[in-house]
């Protein structure tokens, strides 16, 4: 099982947005399957790192974990989803 943490500044609307976004590519590429999606802040992100296997963050950080860090801003902007949506498939290994 996979763990893939999408934080945004409150934990609301951009990580919403975003996680949406990647669970529709990660789906269309055929890669949804055994994944656990964790949505959060960056503030609440300390609490729930353990695990991961990456993070998806739409704000700056999420780094200093040991656990690679994917920006998420295409998946908010519109711009480069597929890129993203495939730099978490190699960074989480799917």
């Amino acid at each position: 099982m996979k763990k893939i943490i999408v934080a945004c500044g409150s934990g609301i609307a951009a990580s919403t947005v975003a996680l949406s976004k990647i669970q529709t590519g990660l789906e269309s590429k055929g890669k949804l399957k055994d994944i656990q999606f964790v949505q959060t802040s960056l503030s609440e992100l300390p609490s729930l790192v353990e695990g991961a296997t990456v993070i998806v963050t739409t704000a700056q950080g999420g780094d200093g974990f040991g656990v690679p860090v994917v920006s998420g801003l295409g998946l908010i902007t519109g711009l480069g989803v597929d890129k993203v949506i495939d730099e978490i498939i190699e960074k989480a290994e799917l």
